[in-house]
């Protein structure tokens, strides 16, 4: 990966791409082996510098209780 590149971890369920996640915000720290970043081991950067520079959009669903329409609408502004 290059500096200010963006990246998306895609992959199955059950493929890591959460535990990965975790590991970079340093949520987890590892079990064995070490991350690192721009050639230094994670640990030496601080959790918030990290946590400000690193976004996360998690793919859980959440549906309310209503029909279908109502779910695919839910968020969305009318102009009127």
């Amino acid at each position: 990966m290059s500096p200010g590149e963006r990246v998306a971890l895609v992959g199955a369920s059950g493929a890591g791409k959460s535990t990965i996640a975790n590991l970079l915000l340093r949520f987890y720290q590892p079990q064995s082996g070490m991350i690192l970043i721009d050639g230094l081991e994670i640990e030496k950067y601080q959790r918030q510098s990290l946590r400000r520079r690193i976004g996360v959009v998690m793919q859980e669903s959440i549906l309310i209780g209503a029909s279908i329409r109502e779910n695919i609408a839910y968020g969305k502004t009318r102009d009127r």
